[in-house]
């Protein structure tokens, strides 16, 4: 696999969303755009019951936003566009009618962590190590925060948040929150989201259609607080810290 992509497959009412990029799993902004579209079209897809959100290869599940395209920013409103992609598919997710399982594989940095907090069950092989790396770069994950916080709680997310350059386990994942299960392998994995994601098929679509609004109760601002967000990280990104900083990892 070399090409990136959005695919999505669906098989008796699961919807499963595979992205994919060479670098690492890494989303630039036409994917972000494509996974926010697909997404919301499984919403809305009288066929899907239950969607399962996954990455393509073995060993990242996602390594966060485009390094390359953070690198080329040079004005505040391309700042900005550029960290909204991340928000769009988070409140995609937030805002889709139907639940949504990670299949979380290996280790995910940044915008990743946010994607995989925004799904509504989670599960993870041993190798799913997580790590929010932006404060290392001079930003921070202001987009991917609320996410972030809402499964691992204010504590837990400011943990990672400023310990930006550690890897925090998949069972630590899992004791705080983000993780409902982790498996001794992929296959194991994959094994357990497919029956759970048969198992959620045999509800009621319309129970688990109210369940998830009641869930995500709370979260009605994020259209706007994320936007805000992307807007802080977009100005952030144009400092000097930032810059010199970005000069480094070239």
């Amino acid at each position: 696999m070399t090409a990136p992509y959005v695919k999505q497959d669906i098989q008796n009412g699961i919807s499963t969303i595979e992205f994919f990029h060479p670098a690492h799993n890494s989303l630039p902004g036409d994917l972000l755009a494509k996974l926010t579209d697909t997404i919301v079209k499984a919403g809305e897809n009288d066929k899907v019951k239950v969607i399962i959100l996954k990455s393509g290869g073995d060993r990242t599940f996602c390594a966060g936003a485009s390094f390359k395209e953070l690198i080329s920013i040079n004005d505040a409103e391309a700042g900005r566009i550029f960290f909204s992609g991340f928000a769009n598919v988070i409140n995609a997710m937030r805002s889709c009618p139907k639940f949504i399982i990670g299949r979380i594989q290996g280790k995910t940095v940044g915008g990743g962590v946010g994607v995989a907090s925004a799904t509504d069950y989670c599960m993870a092989s041993k190798f799913a190590a997580i790590k929010l790396s932006e404060l290392n770069v001079g930003i921070g994950p202001f987009v991917v925060g609320p996410a972030v916080e809402r499964k691992l709680g204010l504590t837990g997310m400011s943990q990672i948040a400023i310990d930006a350059n550690s890897f925090y386990d998949a069972q630590w994942a899992r004791q705080k929150g983000l993780y409902a299960s982790v498996h001794e392998s992929t296959a194991a994995l994959d094994i357990a989201v497919q029956s759970f994601a048969e198992n959620l098929c045999t509800y009621n679509p319309e129970a688990m259609r109210e369940m998830k609004k009641v869930m995500w109760t709370g979260t009605e601002n994020w259209d706007t607080l994320l936007a805000e967000r992307a807007a802080i990280s977009g100005r952030l990104v144009l400092s000097d810290f930032t810059k010199e900083t970005l000069k480094r990892f070239k």
